[in-house]
C-alpha cells in the first residue's frame, strides 16, 4: 500500500493549509539533499514531499486527490511536480521565496565587507614567548562624515519604495500549475532596503573610506611558518553599515643564525675541529632562554646529535615544549702550515693510515676516475 500525501507530509487529512505548509517546510528542510549527501534516496524522498504538498496546498487538486486518490489527478505516479522543467532550486524559490536554505539564498541588507589578508614577520624569540605584533593594513573603514549611512549632511537613508524596505521584492509567474510567487533582490535598491537621495560627499554614497590602519595581533607561542591567524571583524567595513569582513594574518618566521626548525624541536649545528671531535671538548652552547653546558666526549663522530630535552619551543596546542638538538660537524681544515702538516704526518704515521706523500706534484701523476 502507497504512503498517502498525508503521511508524507505527517498531517491529518483534516490539517489547515497553515499546517500543511509548515509541515512541508520542516520535511523539506529534513530529507534535501544537501542535508542529506550519503543518503542516495533523499533526492526521490524530497521530490515526494513535495509532490505531496503541490497537491494538497492547492484546494481544487486536493479535494480531486480525498475523492479519487491520485489517480484523480491526472498526472499518476510521483513525478516532477513541476512538468520535469524545475530542479530542487526552483522548488525552493516556489515555496521559500529564494534559492535553497541550505545555502545560495539572496540575503537582503547591506552586504558584509571583505575579507583582509596580511603577512606577520616574526623572530624564533618571539616563536619562543609568544609576542604582539602590530601590522599596518590599508583597507575600507567606515565614513566618519556620515557615520557609514552613506548619506549627506543632515539626510537620512529612505525606505525603498519598490520594497518596503525588504531588500527583495516578489513576483508572480504563472505555470501550469497556476501561479507561483517567487522573490529575488530589489532592483532599485540593490536589495539594500534603502535609498540614499542625497550621497555623502565625502565616501559618495558608499558609507566606507579607505584608510590606513594599525592593529594590534595576538601571537601565540608555538606558531609555525605557513599558519594564519583569524581575526573576526576586523576586515574592511562593509558598505552602508554592512558588516565587516574578517583580517586574515599569515605567519612568517624570520630565519635565525643559530638554529634551525624541526617541528618544534631546535636544531643546532656544532663546527668541531679534528682534535677537538677526537680528544674531547667543552662547549657552551647558547639556547633562545639561555646557555647550555655541553660536554663533548673523546671520540665524538661526525653527525652524532646531542638532545636537551624541553628546551625546544613551546607545543602549540597542549602543554610542554620540543627539544634542543645539538649535530656534530666535524670540519676538516682545508689549508695546514708547515708545523701543523708535519703533526697531522705523524699521527698517521702512528695509525698506520695511508696518506699522500709531501710532494706536491704526486696527484698530477695520478688521474682519477671520479670527478
Amino acid at each position: 500500500m502507497s504512503t498517502s500525501f498525508y503521511e508524507l507530509l505527517g498531517v491529518d487529512p483534516s490539517a489547515d493549509q497553515d499546517t500543511i505548509k509548515k509541515a512541508y517546510r520542516r520535511r523539506a528542510r529534513e530529507l534535501h539533499p544537501d542535508a542529506n549527501p550519503d543518503d542516495p534516496t533523499a533526492e526521490d524522498r524530497f521530490k515526494e514531499v513535495s509532490r505531496a504538498y503541490e497537491v494538497l496546498s492547492d484546494p481544487d487538486a486536493r479535494a480531486r486527490y480525498d475523492r479519487f486518490g491520485e489517480g484523480g489527478l491526472g498526472g499518476g505516479g510521483m513525478g516532477d511536480p513541476f512538468g520535469g522543467g524545475a530542479g530542487l532550486g526552483d522548488i525552493f524559490e516556489a515555496f521559500f521565496g529564494g534559492g535553497s536554505p541550505f545555502g545560495g539564498r539572496q540575503q537582503s541588507g547591506p552586504p558584509r565587507g571583505g575579507d583582509v589578508e596580511v603577512a606577520a614577520v616574526i623572530t624564533l624569540e618571539e616563536v619562543l614567548n609568544g609576542a604582539a605584533v602590530e601590522i599596518e593594513v590599508d583597507s575600507a573603514v567606515v565614513c566618519g562624515e556620515c557615520a557609514g549611512t552613506g548619506a549627506g549632511g543632515g539626510t537620512q537613508p529612505v525606505t525603498c519604495s519598490d520594497c518596503q524596505g525588504s531588500g527583495q521584492v516578489r513576483r508572480i509567474r504563472q505555470s501550469m500549475l497556476g501561479q507561483m510567487v517567487t522573490s529575488g533582490p530589489c532592483t532599485r535598491c540593490s536589495g539594500m532596503g534603502q535609498v540614499i537621495m542625497t550621497p555623502c560627499g565625502a565616501c559618495r554614497g558608499d558609507g566606507r573610506v579607505r584608510e590606513r590602519r594599525t592593529h594590534d595581533v595576538d601571537v601565540p607561542a608555538g606558531i609555525r611558518e605557513g599558519q594564519t591567524l583569524r581575526l573576526t571583524a576586523r576586515g574592511e567595513a562593509g558598505p552602508r553599515g554592512g558588516p565587516p569582513g574578517d583580517l586574515y594574518v599569515h605567519i612568517r618566521v624570520r630565519d635565525h643564525e643559530s638554529f634551525v626548525r624541526e617541528g618544534d624541536d631546535l636544531v643546532a649545528y656544532l663546527n668541531l675541529s679534528i682534535a677537538q671531535a677526537a680528544l674531547g671538548t667543552h662547549i657552551v652552547l647558547p639556547a633562545l632562554d639561555g646557555e647550555l653546558d655541553l660536554v663533548i666526549p673523546a671520540g665524538t663522530q661526525h653527525g652524532r646529535e646531542f638532545v636537551a630535552r624541553g628546551r625546544g619551543l613551546p607545543h602549540l596546542q597542549g602543554r610542554g615544549r620540543g627539544h634542543l638538538r645539538a649535530r656534530v660537524q666535524v670540519v676538516v681544515p682545508t689549508q695546514l702550515d708547515n708545523e701543523s702538516e708535519d703533526l697531522m704526518r705523524r699521527f698517521a704515521e702512528i695509525n698506520g693510515d695511508e696518506v699522500a706523500p709531501a710532494d706536491k706534484g704526486f696527484f698530477k701523476k695520478i688521474k682519477s676516475a671520479f670527478s
